[in-house]
């Protein structure tokens, strides 16, 4: 598979990913149920996700999004700029942050940090994928879907200079 001037092979498919959302969802429903959770979904990479992950958890609860940066190209710059705020009040509300891929683990980190201020009453973590080799800081992701290796993946709303997004399946880079 070719996105934008690299290759890419397949590396976790469609079915798993389903398979895998279906768990998660039904986990994420058991220990919320009578929460009415608020979802914060971190754009733009964790939207297919959090769709497919909120249409499967049958409890009442809220949705969200926020958007904030800290890619360029195929690394991570260490800076993380928020470009799209939180609207909702957390104070006192079940938040879990729905992303794409925790990987140095700075972005989330900061949008933690950023959240407790506002003191919620529970803050949970739920990641389609995580690298835990290339983590730079000490993260908790309380509901993981896949721990990676640490390479470059797209698809499934992972993107390479905002390619690959749509792909249904997630791939890995090629670096041969």
């Amino acid at each position: 598979m070719l996105v934008k001037d690299k290759s890419f092979n397949l590396f976790i498919p469609q079915s798993a990913i389903q398979a895998r959302i279906a768990e998660l969802s039904k986990q994420i429903a058991q220990d919320y149920a009578d929460k009415n959770p608020l979802f914060i979904t971190i754009l733009n990479g964790a939207f297919i996700f959090a769709a497919d992950l909120i249409r499967q958890i049958d409890i009442v609860s809220e949705i969200t999004f926020v958007k904030f940066t800290s890619y360029e190209s195929m690394q991570s710059t260490g800076k993380v700029d928020q470009i799209l705020g939180f609207d909702d009040d957390v104070f006192q509300r079940h938040v879990v942050l729905i992303e794409d891929i925790v990987d140095t683990g700075l972005t989330i980190s900061e949008i933690i940090q950023e959240l407790k201020r506002f003191r919620p009453a529970s803050l949970e973590v739920v990641s389609l994928l995580t690298k835990p080799s290339a983590f730079q800081k000490d993260v908790h992701v309380r509901y993981v879907g896949f721990e990676i290796e640490n390479k470059f993946v797209v698809g499934y709303g992972l993107d390479y200079d905002g390619y690959g997004r749509n792909l249904q399946d997630i791939y890995i880079v090629d670096e041969h």
